[in-house]
């Protein structure tokens, strides 16, 4: 065959476009400044016939190089996909907002259908985000699938301009007769903290659609997460959720627990370095046994999780066929609770799947919990003062403790004096009329639950007629209180642990008490009815197992207990 041929088969070939359509301009290192530098790329941009996949990033482009592009992209009425990531490298950020608004009003006059825009790694800030609003509220992303803006540096105002521009792009393509199905969000290192991801939450309660959201390092803490919680329960094809390097505590993790426990699709969960701490773990284990059949990876590494939270984590992943990987690694276990976490999951047939522990921080001894709860608590207080100014601290054992005055009226008088200064006289003298003041008592608030509880069982005697008053008193408020929500269950569990000194919680209004036998032996009762959850019988087992040390006063209750803790949830 001649030459010639060849060189016509060779031109024909390239004319004839199969599957996508893409010029690619990726990783050149091009310094684009004006018209002339762009020549060549605008004539082969003009003469790319059903162009689909354009990338451009890995260059630097000025003002008048994109004008030039945008001209040529007008005519571009097939594009899709839009690689524009890392494309303005020393540029003024001033040059960034009229560039990109050229190359959205040219992507608008050609009349072309994104579904994907991948602008990362620009740093354009909240101007940026301005320069793409007008685009994203267009035609021109009705059919977007996948939005990209990792590292754009768009702090909260910023993601409030987004979320704007999303929430408006839905309703105007809906009215179309075609609802945006956005599938992918990426937008990690952006600073949008609490404003700017609460804003983005609301958007995504409207959206519906999301498959993957990636919102690592932003500096989100709990209201942020709590909003973003909420939107995820709209969103049940969600699969991966990545919120690494965010700081959940307790009360975040509580609610991104509630937010995700239903998604059935969800596969990846990347809560590493969130601070999710042993009580939000124990929240998340919680989520993964009420659901998550599909999960594949869990990462709750870096979280100032303790052994014992680590060990309900271990044992709620027990029958998720499609897990690959737990990483629990750079937590609180200590040497003995890192082999006491690889055993739970050998036990489990599991160990293969267990990630590295060689980060671990070890047992936290008590000045570095008190200094690290000074640093990373501070900013909080304010917040659960506000929110939680009338949750009392707990005491018992003749600790003295004034009821404040909007909490009078849910008792009798005679209910309140035995909780001032509980005794087992007064216990008794209540007659059969005890059971009805117990459950005066609010049992959706935990911490009172926990703390009534402990001060009647402190009155415990080894006397029958007390120690029959005690047991049926304690077990009509816990069976009432276990009636409730299993959210509700798990934090009564919760005060109880921190309560007796089997975990330090970051609520510092819930105290450690004065452990007495009474304590233990009333829980021991609870613990063997029916109405105890089994699961949360596992979750109080795993502690009084791991941390029984602190209750060494009370061992024989403290044996008494675990004993019937095994079987409940062994049975």
């Amino acid at each position: 065959m001649a030459s010639g041929d060849i060189a016509q088969i060779t031109e024909a070939l390239a004319k004839t476009h199969v599957g996508e359509v893409e010029l690619s301009y990726k990783g050149r290192g091009l310094k684009l400044d004006n018209a002339e530098s762009v020549k060549e790329m605008v004539k082969e941009i003009e003469q790319c016939q059903g162009l689909q996949s354009l990338r451009l990033e890995g260059n630097t482009l000025g003002v008048e190089a994109a004008q030039a592009i945008s001209k040529a992209l007008e005519a571009k009425s097939e594009l899709e996909q839009c690689h524009w990531s890392d494309m303005f490298t020393g540029r003024l950020r001033s040059e960034i907002p009229p560039a990109l608004k050229s190359l959205g009003n040219a992507l608008m006059t050609s009349g072309a259908r994104l579904t994907q825009l991948d602008l990362s790694d620009n740093a354009f800030g909240p101007d940026g985000v301005k320069g793409i609003e007008s685009l994203l509220k267009s035609p021109v992303c009705y059919t977007l699938r996948e939005l990209r803006l990792n590292n754009c540096g768009m702090g909260i105002g910023g993601g409030m301009v987004l979320a704007s521009a999303l929430t408006e792009c839905y309703k105007q393509s809906s009215a179309a007769g075609s609802p945006l199905k956005l599938k992918v969000f990426i937008a990690g290192r952006n600073r949008l903290e609490n404003n700017g991801a609460t804003a983005l939450a609301k958007a995504f309660k409207v959206l519906g659609s999301l498959e993957e959201v990636h919102m690592p390092q932003n500096g989100i803490n709990y209201p942020g997460i709590t909003a973003l919680a909420a939107a995820m329960k709209h969103n049940p094809n969600l699969q991966v959720l990545n919120l690494n390097d965010n700081t959940f505590t307790k009360r975040g993790s509580i609610a991104m627990a509630e937010g995700i426990r239903h998604l059935r699709c969800l596969k990846v969960i990347n809560f590493g370095d969130c601070l999710v701490r042993s009580e939000g773990a124990i929240a998340i284990a919680w989520a993964l046994r009420e659901g998550l059949p599909f999960l594949r990876e869990l990462n709750l590494s870096f979280g100032e999780i303790c052994e014992a939270a680590a060990l309900v984590v271990a044992k709620a992943v027990q029958g998720k066929a499609d897990l690959e990987k737990l990483d629990l690694n750079g937590n609180c276990f200590g040497e003995d609770g890192c082999e006491a976490l690889r055993e739970a999951m050998e036990g489990m047939n599991m160990e293969e799947l267990l990630g590295s522990l060689s980060d671990d921080e070890g047992e936290p001894d008590e000045d570095e919990e008190e200094d690290d709860d000074e640093e990373e608590e501070e900013d909080e207080e304010e917040e659960e003062e506000e929110e939680e100014g009338d949750t009392e601290e707990n005491g018992v054992n003749g600790t003295k403790e004034i009821i404040e005055e909007k909490e009078k009226p849910h008792f009798s008088s005679e209910f309140a004096s035995f909780l001032i200064s509980p005794s087992a006289e007064k216990l008794i003298s209540f007659g059969a009329k005890r059971i009805q003041l117990i459950e005066q008592v609010d049992v959706s608030d935990a911490c009172k639950v926990s703390e009534v509880f402990l001060k009647t069982s402190s009155v415990y005697e080894d006397e029958p007629e007390v120690k029959q008053a005690v047991f049926e008193t304690t077990d009509a408020l816990l069976r009432k209180a276990f009636s409730n929500s299993r959210s509700q269950s798990s934090s009564l569990i919760f005060s109880l642990i921190v309560n007796l000194g089997l975990l330090k919680s970051e609520d510092k209004k819930i105290k450690k008490v004065c452990v007495l036998p009474g304590h233990l032996l009333a829980l021991e009762h609870a613990a063997a009815q029916e109405f105890f959850p089994a699961d949360q019988a596992g979750i109080l087992e795993a502690f009084v197992s791991r941390n029984g040390k602190v209750l060494e006063s009370c061992s024989s209750a403290r044996d008494a207990l675990k004993t019937t803790l095994v079987k409940r949830t062994t049975a």
